[in-house]
């Protein structure tokens, strides 16, 4: 690699790295807890849980596998917009359709039902969406 070439991917392959570290962190401690609460006390006056350990670890892996992607939003955003394919303005500018995306990115990703898992990873998705919008409005100025 030259050493332009190095100079942004390597900060690039770091933050990256970062982020699907605070990925399965936020993962592990936020959205895990919320859904495996969710799954044992909704109606279990009339379902008793029962989970295999096999549905149990790929629940888990689904989880960790999907933020980990989910939270290399920025990444794109700022990789999108040194190749300037779109700019920091026209990110900001589509607000209520990443609004709706990450809401519905947020219902997918998640493996539960259930409506606060879905809305912990929609907030984090929009949280890493503006924070990359930031970053590469600071790099690109």
């Amino acid at each position: 690699l030259t050493k332009k070439e190095t100079k942004i991917i390597l900060p690039l392959l770091l933050s990256s790295l970062c982020l699907f570290s605070l990925g399965l962190a936020f993962s592990y401690y936020v959205l895990i807890p919320a859904a495996l609460n969710f799954f044992l006390n909704y109606s279990d006056e009339v379902i008793e849980p029962l989970w295999s350990f096999d549905q149990y670890f790929e629940f888990i892996l689904v989880l960790f596998y999907s933020t980990g992607l989910a939270f290399q939003i920025p990444i794109i955003q700022i990789l999108l917009g040194l190749l300037n394919f779109i700019s920091a303005k026209q990110m900001l500018a589509a607000w209520r359709y990443v609004i709706l995306v990450s809401t519905i990115i947020g219902a997918v990703l998640t493996p539960s039902t259930d409506p606060l898992t879905q809305l912990l990873l929609s907030l984090a998705i929009l949280m890493l969406y503006f924070s990359g919008v930031g970053i590469l409005f600071l790099i690109k100025n």
